[in-house]
């Protein structure tokens, strides 16, 4: 049996007490301290199956968090993106013991239309004694839904994140002693899990912007291709004390890693792909496979097949389901899952090709974004490409796409005969955009909504 989180943790706390756990921009504490704090939140859950927490980059938040899996309460993750009425959808399916945030953050959730009790962990505070999670308790319900519409609730258990964090010490090289560098809000689950895999390692986590964390003699970088891409446009480098990047979310294209791989020269990049429901599928290192679909490689005790064009995954790491008025629904069937990426497999490596949903239908033919997105970046000096649909009065829809250069001498004229030459002509765009930056939603993916607004209003 995979041991749990916070039985992880304890073990470090045990063996490295004064070690520094957790330092923000106002604190810092060591293990032991951290530890007591969790112990003592952990006793003021103890009554509690959910609780409700709206985390920032702080030390409270982490200790919540901890003091919840410890004790077997589900974390009921919210996020400082959700609208009013996504707020009291999530709260009304998953009726929560508590509402938990930093007092600053009070004020936020009433203007929401919050309007019962929030706490935070000094009120939790207990010297009573806490349960313990089993491997089967509920450990956490995530919102997967974007900026509008009905929240999802995804919902993972003790086991399934067990599991991850075993991949995650066989694969990733953080250890006693390292400094991770985890810049995102704690309520993206990329980097709550990457500050929660440093705990349990005993290692020290940093929530400080990356740039100041680098600059602190980080070992770890954990990281989206879009903080990566911030980090060398800040000017800083290159930095040698940075041991390893562990990115994920959107595709990283090449040029973004080369530019990185330059300010931390002594940097293994890591990008991994894997979704909420699925948690890991695959990754790749260094500046990732010339072929630019490439998601690299499965995960050991991964499995992936093609069914209708849509990659499955089998793995014990799986969600367990949606959380819904009729329960927990959904989940992987027969041991298998899909959230609707389309790719290949081959010899357990990966192809990605995007979402089914983002699909053209040029002229009654298909049109693969991510083929004309791929084309693009890899081209020295574009750093990043979109591409989307358009309405065209002839066809229907046609590609148009939006580029964030990293060459200004890089010319159009450029750009169209590389397209020419790798693209077939349905593939090709009808208009090339230049932005500063790709628009991205509060969760970080590409803001399709807003790209298609950009480039229709670019033509007028």
């Amino acid at each position: 049996m995979s041991e749990l989180l916070a039985e992880r943790i304890a073990r470090r706390v045990r063996s490295n007490p004064s070690t520094v756990a957790v330092v923000s921009s106002r604190d810092e504490i060591s293990y032991a301290d951290f530890w007591a704090r969790v112990c003592r939140v952990a006793a003021g859950l103890a009554s509690m199956n959910r609780v409700a927490v709206l985390p920032t980059s702080d030390v409270e938040s982490l200790v919540v968090v901890a003091a919840a899996m410890r004790t077997g309460t589900s974390v009921v993750l919210l996020h400082r993106h959700l609208l009013g009425p996504q707020l009291a959808r999530v709260l009304e399916l998953s009726v929560p013991g508590a509402v938990v945030a930093e007092s600053k953050q009070h004020r936020r959730l009433r203007r929401l239309g919050f309007s019962g009790e929030l706490v935070t962990a000094v009120d939790l505070e207990s010297d009573g004694a806490s349960n313990q999670a089993s491997a089967e308790s509920e450990l956490l319900i995530g919102v997967t839904s974007g900026t509008t519409g009905e929240p999802k609730l995804f919902v993972r258990n003790q086991l399934s994140w067990a599991r991850t964090l075993d991949r995650s010490d066989a694969v990733f090289d953080v250890g006693v002693g390292d400094r991770v560098s985890v810049p995102g809000v704690l309520d993206h689950t990329h980097f709550l899990y990457g500050a929660l895999h440093a705990l349990t390692r005993g290692a020290t986590v940093d929530l400080r912007g990356a740039e100041t964390a680098v600059k602190t003699v980080a070992t770890h970088l954990y990281s989206v291709p879009t903080i990566a891409w911030d980090l060398v446009r800040s000017g800083i480098g290159p930095v040698d004390c940075v041991r390893e990047v562990i990115s994920s979310a959107a595709r990283w294209p090449r040029a973004g890693r080369h530019a990185l791989q330059a300010i931390l020269p002594n940097a293994s990049l890591v990008h991994f792909y894997g979704a909420s429901e699925l948690s890991f599928v695959s990754f790749d290192r260094g500046l990732g496979d010339l072929d630019e679909f490439s998601a690299g490689e499965l995960f050991d005790g991964v499995d992936a097949e093609i069914r209708d064009g849509l990659v499955h995954v089998k793995s014990d790491m799986l969600f367990d389901g949606y959380l819904t008025e009729t329960g927990v629904v959904n989940g992987p069937v027969d041991g298998w899952m899909t959230v609707g990426d389309r790719g290949h497999v081959e010899a357990r490596r990966l192809q990605l090709l995007g979402r089914e949903s983002e699909m053209l239908i040029r002229a009654g033919l298909k049109v693969e974004p991510a083929a004309v997105e791929a084309a693009l970046t890899s081209l020295p000096g574009i750093a990043e490409a979109a591409c989307i649909g358009v309405p065209d009065a002839r066809m229907g829809e046609a590609p148009a796409v939006a580029i964030v250069v990293s060459d200004q001498g890089l010319h159009t004229d450029t750009i169209w005969r590389h397209l020419r030459t790798t693209l077939p002509s349905p593939s090709m765009p009808v208009r090339i955009l230049r932005v500063d930056q790709l628009p991205r939603t509060p969760r970080g993916k590409l803001d399709r909504s807003a790209l298609a607004i950009t480039l229709t209003e670019s033509e007028r």
